[in-house]
């Protein structure tokens, strides 16, 4: 696959991907700075960012899903906020609420952390599902109603959301019309050795100085407004929608599922292939970028019947069966 999308950069593109291209690099590379591996995970964040789609992000403690998160907030000249989730938490805590002014005799309204560019949500499914309801609509179209006013979000405006696997104590599973509402869930694993011996190497190298004062801001709101735009130009061939749908109606239909993929998750693997295809310098999507998106893209807007859940499938391994079966547009 590597060698197709290298091939891929001989073509003269119709569009001007080289300041895009170049943008993702830097950001790369400011990351590399602290992060150790975890290359997928940096590439699928990135590709929310250019598709304009929210990410949850899924590992044990300690895999680093938060602190690369903050990283990758810190290398965009953007507003930040981190909300810290707890069973306590109520959705006024995130949303804001209306206070009363005693000298104007009216009630004012204090808007919550979550009016920012780049929300960081720690540990998303340790909160209740009446806060986790509250984020319903500020995902989906940008915007908060309270009281009856309208309240929309500068842009970007984008959620990225850690969480621990629901088998750890202390957590609720998001409802599946929340997670319908994220681009992609990115599962985090473990640092295989060599990684690890290089994460103790550079705590030791770096002795007083912050994980966070390493990384420089690459790209302004305007710049990836830009890209975002750029994005939606990018080609896509009526062979490979024809490949997206099949893949999304197949999941409809699978005996090994209780539950398939909507249509938004149809139009997640398009803009997310369209992103992925930008970020290699072509103007164009392959049948490579939809395959590398999609199990991003499904695995958490699918459920297995039980049956097959006790045999101890899983919804990756499903989606992979599905690639693996329906033919590849030539």
């Amino acid at each position: 696959m590597e060698e197709a999308q290298d091939n891929s950069l001989e073509f003269n593109s119709r569009i001007d991907l080289k300041n895009l291209k170049e943008s993702v690099e830097k950001i790369k590379a400011e990351l590399g700075k602290v992060i150790v591996g975890q290359e997928e995970m940096l590439e699928m964040l990135v590709v929310s960012i250019l598709a304009d789609g929210h990410s949850l992000i899924e590992g044990v403690p300690g895999v680093a899903k938060t602190i690369t998160a903050k990283l990758l907030a810190k290398t965009l000249d953007v507003d930040f906020s981190r909300i810290q989730f707890t069973p306590d938490l109520m959705p006024s805590d995130i949303l804001g609420t209306s206070v009363f002014n005693v000298k104007s005799t009216e009630f004012e309204f204090k808007k919550g952390p979550i009016f920012s560019n780049i929300i960081l949500i720690d540990e998303i499914n340790r909160a209740p599902a009446k806060t986790q309801a509250a984020l319903f609509e500020v995902m989906e179209e940008r915007q908060i109603t309270m009281d009856g006013t309208r309240y929309p979000m500068e842009l970007p405006f984008l959620v990225f959301a850690t969480q621990n696997p629901v088998e750890q104590e202390g957590t609720y599973a998001l409802p599946e019309a929340q997670l319908d509402r994220f681009l992609f869930k990115i599962n985090v694993p473990y640092p295989n050795v060599d990684e690890e011996l290089k994460i103790l190497e550079n705590e030791h190298h770096r002795e007083n100085k912050l994980a966070t004062d390493m990384v420089e801001p690459v790209l302004t709101a305007a710049q990836i407004a830009e890209y975002q735009d750029i994005i939606k130009k990018i080609i896509v061939e009526n062979n490979l929608l024809k490949y997206i749908a099949a893949i999304t109606d197949n999941t409809r239909t699978n005996a090994n599922l209780f539950l398939g993929a909507s249509p938004r998750a149809s139009l997640a693997i398009m803009n997310a292939s369209k992103a992925l295809a930008a970020m290699y310098g072509r103007d164009f999507v392959t049948p490579d970028d939809i395959k590398k998106v999609a199990p991003a893209v499904l695995r958490h807007r699918i459920i297995l019947t039980p049956e097959r859940e006790m045999e101890g499938l899983t919804t990756d391994k499903v989606v992979q069966q599905i690639i693996e079966t329906i033919e590849v547009p030539r």
